[in-house]
């Protein structure tokens, strides 16, 4: 598609405006439909002994509290991630832009140091958004991880947390987000980049030459995998952001509440649910690279990546 023919001007308040709400469409919707997944995932975490693998997790949780239970902190979970989608996104291709036209001298030099570029924008968008989404993960944790659920809702439980702990619950768990967040971005953000550019360079026929579905599907198959890559290196901080939502003690410092669960669950404890994260984690990754950019070719911008 040609500079003529899109809608809307690259790099302007608009540009940024429709990549925003192109993170709130990807990611909202998408961590919301596989809250029954994370529901046992985050349970496994808490107490690994509780269900002998994820489909009896689930078999469980139907006989024993109904089939609308599978979706307990799905309210959350789309107000939170519809938050940091906006903030990762919009954020991401805000800071990219800032960084190839402050920290380079040209074009060439931003191609050459690329790689470092998207580590950065992708590290400044996400500890950003982490600060919209804390307040609504750790709800979510905290319904999910308590039986029977700590809240029935969204704004059933910010008043009951704001009660026990004050602005201070909300944000327990920042550090352990960011330390889950910001690498699993960093990673997702990096290798999609890097991923869709070797497939690309791969293929016969230039990206500029090709149409918008193949473009799209390029995305989808580059998502998977960076998707993967994503759910190892950050699911030791996912399984500490829940213990810690759930067993920190109020006024218990940080280090001593990690150090004193890292204790009880040891290094392998660090790995409960890794394979369920890794199929969740791919899947989710693809398909909001696939509604992103495919939103994106729908207003009239060129689809991410090189």
């Amino acid at each position: 598609m040609s500079k003529s023919d899109r809608k809307i001007q690259m790099f302007t308040k608009e540009y940024y405006a429709a990549c925003t709400l192109g993170g709130i469409i990807a990611c909202g919707p998408t961590h919301s439909s596989v809250t029954p997944l994370d529901l046992v995932k985050c349970r496994l975490q808490v107490n690994s002994k509780l269900y002998k693998s994820n489909i009896d997790g689930a078999l469980k949780i139907i006989k024993n509290e109904g089939i609308s239970k599978l979706f307990t902190g799905v309210g959350a979970t789309l107000i939170g991630y519809s938050l940091q989608g906006a903030g990762k996104y919009g954020g991401y291709e805000l800071f990219k832009r800032f960084y190839s036209t402050t920290l380079v001298k040209n074009e060439e030099m931003a191609y050459k140091y690329r790689t470092s570029i998207y580590l950065m924008a992708s590290a400044s968008a996400e500890f950003f958004a982490d600060i919209m989404l804390c307040p609504f993960e750790a709800i979510k944790v905290k319904q999910q991880t308590t039986m029977p659920p700590f809240c029935n809702n969204v704004v059933e439980g910010m008043k009951k947390m704001y009660a026990a702990e004050g602005i201070k619950g909300f944000y327990k768990g920042i550090t352990p987000l960011w330390c889950r967040q910001i690498p699993y971005t960093m990673c997702k953000f990096t290798s999609f980049e890097r991923i869709v550019e070797a497939i690309y360079a791969r293929l016969p026929t230039k990206k500029n030459d090709m149409s918008a579905l193949q473009q799209i599907s390029v995305s989808f198959v580059g998502g998977y995998l960076a998707g993967i890559l994503c759910a190892v290196v950050s699911h030791p901080a996912d399984v500490m952001v829940s213990k810690i939502n759930n067993e920190r003690k109020f006024g218990e410092t940080m280090a001593i509440a990690s150090k004193r669960i890292y204790k009880n669950i040891g290094f392998i404890g660090l790995w409960n649910g890794l394979t369920v994260r890794i199929f969740m984690i791919g899947t989710l990754t693809s398909f909001q690279w696939l509604i992103y950019d495919s939103f994106k070719a729908y207003i009239g911008l060129p689809t991410t990546g090189h």
